[in-house]
């Protein structure tokens, strides 16, 4: 069976009002940690070379170019740079955002266990952070573990999925108050991981008790669903596909799609071409898969996921 799963939620794109919680510090002290490292990593397998700080090309840092092999398929290749990368940080926080790349690498390869391995160093890094900025802290903790769940789901490994997204929500559900990020957003990101994970287990019915409890939560909270309504139709169409209600995974699909901040999701895209697919509609499969494709240039789960699915759908060669 196909293996495929959401732009979580996870890894989903950010709000904004998560941006500012989520990345601030962290952004802040990865880039003093990069001016700090100065790296500059010729070839894959090439050593890294001191570059004085302020002159690194960021539109070919060692981090980007690893980023560009991974999409190109050259993940091997890819995940030399972020080794070296990991040992040469200066910071904590540094090595913790190569860890995190390094995880998103083996999601290119769709390797649940070394995925989660990585994910699990990053964890352990904001660990070291709950005293000084608990609300980030643990919500990047819960961030970690559901990034490394929505890989193995998509790599068709759902008992592991389902642990990990157990521990997303137990380690998010622990920030202190004040909250920066309500105990509902936690609670519909985990309605909507059960869900699709009864759906690939073939239960219809947890699949649709699960949906109704994630419309209930984000119905009581519409400050939350602001934000988070637009993965709602997402996860109607998913339980649809793998339940084999073809006519209502592709109304759902559609329109998720069509809706603002979307538009780009190269994994719900996929899954419109899987459902084209599997109703015979062969073009229309993949015109959508080449959007899926053309979409997935980013370094992250869904990205992880479409790229080298929709190559393979298409025929085209790594590297392309």
């Amino acid at each position: 069976m196909l293996h495929v799963s959401p732009p979580e939620q996870p890894a989903q794109e950010p709000t904004a009002r998560e941006l500012i919680a989520m990345t601030t510090t962290f952004r802040l002290r990865f880039v003093a940690g990069a001016v700090l490292i100065g790296a500059a990593v010729c070839t894959a397998a090439g050593p890294v070379h001191a570059q004085q700080p302020g002159r690194a090309n960021a539109a070919d840092s060692p981090m980007r170019r690893a980023n560009r092999l991974d999409t190109e398929g050259k993940t091997t290749e890819a995940r030399v740079i972020f080794q070296q990368l990991i040992d040469s940080a200066v910071t904590p926080a540094a090595r913790a955002a190569a860890q995190r790349a390094m995880a998103m690498s083996y999601a290119f390869d769709g390797d649940c266990a070394n995925t989660a391995k990585y994910e699990q160093m990053v964890i352990d890094y904001w660990k070291t952070r709950e005293q000084a900025e608990p609300q980030n802290a643990f919500y990047q903790q819960g961030e970690m573990a559901n990034e490394a769940a929505r890989v193995c789901i998509d790599a068709g490994d759902l008992d592991t999925a389902e642990r990990l997204y157990r521990l997303g929500y137990e380690l998010g559900t622990k920030e202190p108050a004040p909250q920066t990020h309500p105990r509902s957003l936690w609670d519909y990101r985990l309605a909507h991981a059960m869900g699709r994970l009864a759906a690939r287990r073939g239960d219809r019915a947890a699949a649709d008790r699960e949906v109704a409890a994630a419309r209930r939560i984000l119905d009581s909270d519409p400050e939350m669903a602001a934000q988070q309504e637009r993965f709602f139709p997402y996860l109607v169409g998913y339980v649809a596909l793998y339940t084999n209600d073809l006519p209502t995974a592709e109304a759902e699909f559609e329109k998720a799609i069509a809706l603002r901040g979307n538009e780009r999701d190269a994994f719900m895209h996929a899954l419109l071409g899987v459902t084209y697919e599997r109703m015979g509609r062969a073009d229309d499969a993949r015109a959508m898969y080449r959007k899926a494709y053309e979409l997935s240039t980013s370094h992250n789960p869904p990205a992880a996921f479409a790229r080298p699915f929709a190559r393979e759908k298409l025929g085209l060669p790594k590297g392309a």
